[in-house]
């Protein structure tokens, strides 16, 4: 083994990982995914618990368009990898909200309807609003730009000068991809905004492991090789050039190329832990609750499939002070997505994300851990069901009767993505076109600035075809 002499080596198997193998195998490379993991997937992955597939990561997959649709970051990937549309087995949202205090705003795939509730929220602010969108849909997020890097903050009161409705666009932005406290470059900003707003949110019936299975089958069929529980101790150069990956097992192995997807600060500790000290770390990172129970989300009234919301008197987007924050977060509830042939799953499931403190679930003697982990998840669960509403809805009587329930900390997260403190959204500093200090050596994924499932993926893509299929 120890001889073996591959084309590229990409380190992480999840779906950048996943996509920019299938480019490469596409045009003969001879390629090798490594994961340290037992399972696929990286941030977006699945679980199996007594006998229930619970996703990770996944609320939805954003950037939706319907079939047909040729100029989406959707179209372009199925184009790139050569997938036909029907195969993702997309199923659209009902509706989702965002609940900023006593304002609710309405929004779904069709952007007509947040347009109308802006109107009916800010009337005074509607055509600033327009201004803002038309300036969104003509900027070329994909290319360089002076203003690819300013505030969002900065940018949207110039042109709404007006706080509340800044803060209902930034609280769902900011929760699906921010990396920065209570801000985003105006890059990313466009980028989510189109992908939320613009396009919208879709899920397969079978959530996460369907997407996964897809491009594992195709990396495959294209005489792919991937190894699982297979994890780089580091990443060998010489003279400032990339020469192989050396595995914790000590196995080293020749490659022309690294693309790394776990993420940059955790890609350079690979090659150079002094630099790794000074590098950009994230440092948000969340908690999250998921419930099962016996009846459908319909059953209670509950038909929002997505609920970003803030309950205190100004949107606040960093850090928690303690553990966990419960006055914002995410609500998703996955059975409320429209499923093709009358599909609907057996049982309700409840998710619902908040933001954490990493050092604070980090300095938890071990006793204290567990009792924290079921004392935020009640909270959490316990404001969830206030926002959805039930008056007949007693929730301590609800959580003694769930099927089962889980809850994942920052420690959780790091444990099984490797991202330091835990942070999804990883560095505040982003390489957007992945190019890293040694040669041959490319950074891919959350941390070259394409976001969400889709974007991740095309971001692999974009890397592959920039640096190593010119001329193809």
């Amino acid at each position: 083994m120890g001889n073996m002499k591959y084309d590229s080596v990409i380190i992480g198997a999840g779906l950048s990982g996943l996509a920019s193998g299938i480019r490469l195998a596409q045009f003969g490379k001879n390629v090798l995914v490594v994961e340290k993991h037992n399972i696929i997937g990286g941030l977006n992955s699945f679980y199996s618990r007594f006998g229930r597939k619970i996703d990770v990561g996944l609320h939805a997959i954003t950037n939706f368009v319907k079939k047909g649709i040729f100029k989406s970051p959707l179209s372009k990937l199925l184009r790139q990898l050569r997938i036909p549309y029907d195969l993702l087995g997309l199923c659209e949202q009902n509706f989702s909200k965002i609940i900023l205090r006593d304002k609710v705003a309405k929004f779904s795939n069709d952007f007509l309807l947040l347009e109308s509730e802006i109107a009916r929220l800010f009337p005074k602010s509607i055509d600033a609003f327009r201004k803002l969108v038309e300036s969104i849909r003509a900027f070329d997020a994909y290319n360089e730009d002076s203003r690819q890097d300013m505030s969002t903050r900065t940018i949207l009161s110039s042109l709404l000068q007006n706080r509340e409705l800044e803060d209902m666009l930034l609280l769902p932005t900011l929760y699906y991809g921010s990396a920065r406290e209570n801000d985003v470059t105006w890059k990313q900003f466009v980028i989510l905004f189109r992908s939320i707003f613009l396009e919208g949110f879709a899920r397969p019936f079978e959530g996460i492991r369907k997407i996964l299975a897809l491009l594992v089958q195709k990396f495959q069929e294209l005489g792919g090789e991937k190894r699982l529980r297979c994890e780089v101790q580091r990443i060998e150069t010489s003279n400032g050039k990339v020469e192989g990956v050396v595995f914790s097992n000590g196995e080293f192995v020749k490659c022309d190329s690294v693309l790394s997807t776990i993420g940059y600060p955790e890609t350079v500790k690979l090659y150079n832990r002094e630099h790794f000290k000074e590098t950009p770390k994230g440092q948000l990172s969340f908690c999250e609750a998921i419930a099962i129970f016996d009846r459908q989300p319909q059953d209670y009234g509950w038909n929002d499939t997505i609920i970003f919301f803030e309950k205190n008197p100004q949107f606040s987007y960093k850090k928690s002070s303690e553990e966990m924050a419960t006055s914002s977060g995410v609500i998703c509830l996955p059975n409320n997505f429209n499923y093709d042939n009358g599909q609907s799953m057996k049982e309700g499931f409840l998710r619902v994300t908040a933001l954490a403190n990493y050092e604070k679930w980090k300095n938890l003697p071990a006793t204290a851990y567990q009792f924290m982990k079921k004392y935020c998840f009640d909270s959490l669960m316990e404001q969830a069901v206030k926002i959805l509403g039930d008056k007949y809805l007693d929730f301590n009587v609800w959580k003694n009767n769930l099927l089962d329930r889980d809850f994942f900390t920052p420690l959780t997260i790091e444990r099984f993505t490797g991202r330091v403190n835990g942070a999804i959204y990883g560095s505040p500093e982003k390489i957007y076109d992945g190019v890293l200090p040694i040669k041959n050596l490319f950074l891919c994924g959350t941390d070259q600035g394409f976001l969400g499932i889709i974007g991740s993926m095309l971001s692999g893509i974009s890397i592959v075809n920039r640096h190593l299929l010119l001329g193809k």
